[in-house]
Formats: C-alpha cells, sequence, structure tokens
C-alpha cells in the first residue's frame, strides 16, 4: 500500500487552515504531519516553519499574498517541499516571487479551488470567444463574507481572465474595477467587475454577457468552505512529484485549451 502523502498547513489557526486539518485528517491518502501559522505562534500543535518544511511533500498555504511569497521563498531555498497557494490579492512584486520559486519547486496557485468554479471558468472563455466585444458587454459579479480584505476576489480575476483570453486580449487593457459619478457610456470591449462584502457569504460568482435583447448569466455559489479543500488536496496530490514550475487548476483537471 503507498506512502500517504505528507501534507503541512501554512496558516493553520485560520478558517481554511482549520478546515484543511478537517479534510485531510479524514482522507487516508494523506497524512497531516505539520501545522505552522505566524512566526512565534505556539500551542494546539503548531511548529516552527522551517520544521514543517522540513517533514512535508507538500506545503497548503491558505494565509495572505506576503506571507505565500515568502514561504514560496523558503521552499525553493530548500529545494522543496512543493507548495500550494490560495492566498489571492497579490500585487506584482509578489507574483514575481513566487514565479522566480518554481524556477526551482512546484507550485500550483489558484484563485479558487472549488473544481465547479474551474469549469465555470472554461465555460466563461467559451462563451467570451462566442459572444463578440462588438455587441456583448461582460460583467462579472462577487459577494464574499465582511471579512475578506481584497476586492475584486482572486476567484472574480480568474474569470474575468477567462472572458479577456477568450476575446484575445489582456484583462488589464479593458478591465473596469468600480463605476463612480458621471462615468460616461460604456466603452466596447470593457470587462465589468462588482464586488459586495458582508455577513458570511462564503462565495458568490457570475459572469453576465449582456447583448440587445437578452442576457446569458453563469454562475456558481459556494455552500461551504469544505469545497476549497478538497480541491486544495486534488491539488496537492497531482502536485507532488511533479517537475518545477507555476500551474494552476486547469492543469490539475486536465483541462486543454480550445
Amino acid at each position: 500500500m503507498p506512502q500517504p502523502l505528507r501534507i503541512a498547513i501554512a496558516g493553520a489557526l485560520g478558517r481554511m487552515g482549520r478546515q484543511m486539518a478537517q479534510t485531510i485528517a479524514a482522507d487516508p491518502r494523506l497524512e497531516l504531519i505539520a501545522r505552522f501559522h505566524r512566526p512565534g505562534s505556539t500551542g494546539e500543535g503548531l511548529v516552527e516553519r522551517d520544521e514543517a518544511l522540513a517533514l512535508a511533500d507538500v506545503v497548503i498555504d491558505f494565509t495572505t499574498p506576503a506571507a505565500s511569497a515568502e514561504l514560496a521563498k523558503a521552499c525553493a531555498a530548500l529545494g522543496g517541499p512543493a507548495l500550494v497557494i490560495g492566498s489571492t490579492g497579490f500585487d506584482r512584486t509578489e507574483l514575481e516571487a513566487i514565479a522566480e520559486a518554481a524556477k526551482k519547486i512546484a507550485i500550483v496557485r489558484s484563485g479558487s479551488y472549488s473544481l465547479g468554479l474551474n469549469m465555470l471558468t472554461g465555460l466563461v472563455e467559451r462563451a467570451a470567444r462566442a459572444l463578440g466585444a462588438d455587441d456583448c458587454d461582460i460583467e462579472v459579479f462577487e459577494a464574499h463574507h465582511r471579512m475578506k480584505i481584497d476586492a475584486p476576489s482572486g476567484t472574480a480575476l480568474m474569470l474575468g481572465e477567462a472572458a479577456a483570453r477568450g476575446r484575445g486580449v489582456e484583462l488589464n487593457d479593458v478591465a473596469k474595477r468600480a463605476r463612480d459619478g458621471l462615468v460616461g457610456a460604456r466603452p466596447t470591449g470593457e470587462i465589468g467587475f462588482a464586488v459586495v462584502r458582508g455577513g458570511s457569504i462564503v462565495g458568490e460568482h457570475s459572469v453576465s454577457f449582456l447583448t440587445k435583447g437578452e442576457t446569458l448569466t453563469l454562475s456558481h455559489a459556494a455552500g461551504d468552505r469544505s469545497m476549497f479543500a478538497r480541491g486544495a488536496i486534488a491539488a496537492a496530490l497531482w502536485i507532488a512529484g511533479r517537475p518545477p514550475g507555476e500551474y494552476e487548476m486547469r492543469d490539475v483537471l486536465g483541462f486543454i485549451a480550445s
């Protein structure tokens, strides 16, 4: 019988860290080998980061952009373990640090580990390819709990990237992240974003394609965080033993661009 994959959890005291621990404990393919949080955090069986990295085959990380970038550097300096990153809201410098680390270790980074949302991403790309910018507007909507610190969400941006990819453009060139005041008529080809923060919403996302006389909306609603944990586990099982590189959930799920 194969040995269980040894998993360490970064951000172990956070919401997703606790959910990951529960989900891993119930999966016989995995062994929760170590849990760590911020430097100096103690109790609840926590260890220091470097000890966790020495024990693990894969680290699953749902923390903050800065912490994830530093973790990627630390893993790369050791030549492993592999890394599954679920943090969102990265700036350019942090993304460059992760890309540099991926030259030495295997990294999966995704705006969402929901299998359903990743299926939605593929559908959005196909719809954007079929519905031209001249007569179809695209709006991305997302809603999350009041404690979420970044906006638009990483998943919303992932959906926006899919729409832009379908149209053969760069999202940064066509994105409209906010509207306020006298903004004028909508430019052709714009991809808009709308954001709600409040209550305990786990996550709601939709992409609307608006033409004259009709609207097509593709949507997904999260019931609880266990779905993100299951997706992260799928990524961890896939990434173990892979060559260095930065991968995404489309790779994990075997999607083929068309």
